[in-house]
């Protein structure tokens, strides 16, 4: 199952005020993911947030469409309450009101994966 990194620049010595606005957020309606004639494409497992200093990442643990990710973010009301609390400690501001500015800051703000490891994937020593 893929992760994915979102990069946010945020001012620095505001961490305490950031965490407080993701402890407070509100979570998804649905975890389910679909395309837009609603056929389910993935589903999001988890999310985490780290920060420090002047970077914020988002890790985003998915199946399925990551390109559905950011449409389905972009529909959720305690997404858009997030994004504007964020706002004032952006070092960076970005149009994410409508769907179409979300779904591009998303994809611009992806980190580039160069590694990804899973349990599926490891094999145990062999014994000699």
């Amino acid at each position: 199952m893929p992760y994915a990194a979102i990069t946010y620049r945020v001012k620095p010595g505001h961490e305490e005020e950031i965490a407080e606005i993701f402890a407070n957020f509100r979570r998804v309606d649905s975890p389910v993911l679909r395309d837009e004639d609603g056929t389910e494409v993935g589903e999001l497992l988890g999310t985490a947030v780290f920060i420090r200093d002047d970077l914020m990442v988002r890790v985003i643990h998915y199946q399925g469409d990551f390109a559905a990710i950011g449409r389905h973010m972009a529909k959720q009301q305690g997404v858009h309450t997030l994004e504007s609390k964020l706002a004032p400690y952006l070092a960076e501001q970005r149009d994410t009101k409508t769907t179409e500015g979300f779904q591009s800051y998303f994809r611009n703000a992806t980190m580039r994966c160069i590694s990804q490891l899973s349990r599926e994937e490891y094999v145990p020593p062999q014994p000699n």
